[in-house]
């Protein structure tokens, strides 16, 4: 059975998702989680092994979250990344399994010779 969110809200320097859920449960969503493990199409490809790594994004911030129906909410990052639906279990795994999949992000970027942080205009 599904959780229900009993609260979602943005943090004032918009780098943190908070959401509750009915059963007590809550987390503290970093925007570079769920800018990087966004369940777009862009990022996730059509199938486990075309996984995108997005790198550039330890300063990304939510510029917006709106609901869509009574299932998730869709998320529109400063980068203009907005095609990701966030279905309510989905953010639920995110918080529960957050710490290993930003580990995993980390190990990617490493593997791939990319950083975390943004290009600097120059």
């Amino acid at each position: 059975m599904s959780s229900w969110p009993t609260e979602i809200r943005l943090s004032k320097d918009r780098r943190t998702l908070h959401i509750a859920f009915d059963d007590g449960a809550s987390y503290a969503l970093a925007a570079e989680l769920l800018r990087v493990e966004s369940p777009s199409a862009e990022v996730q490809g059509h199938g486990p092994t075309q996984k995108k790594t997005i790198p550039g994004k330890a300063e990304v911030e939510i510029l917006k979250v709106e609901p869509v129906g009574h299932y998730a909410v869709k998320l529109t990052f400063d980068d203009m990344h907005d095609t990701g639906i966030f279905g309510w279990d989905y953010l639920r795994d995110l918080g529960e399994t957050g710490a290993a999949k930003m580990q995993a992000y980390l190990d990617a970027l490493a593997a791939q010779g990319l950083s975390r942080e943004p290009r600097r205009r120059g």
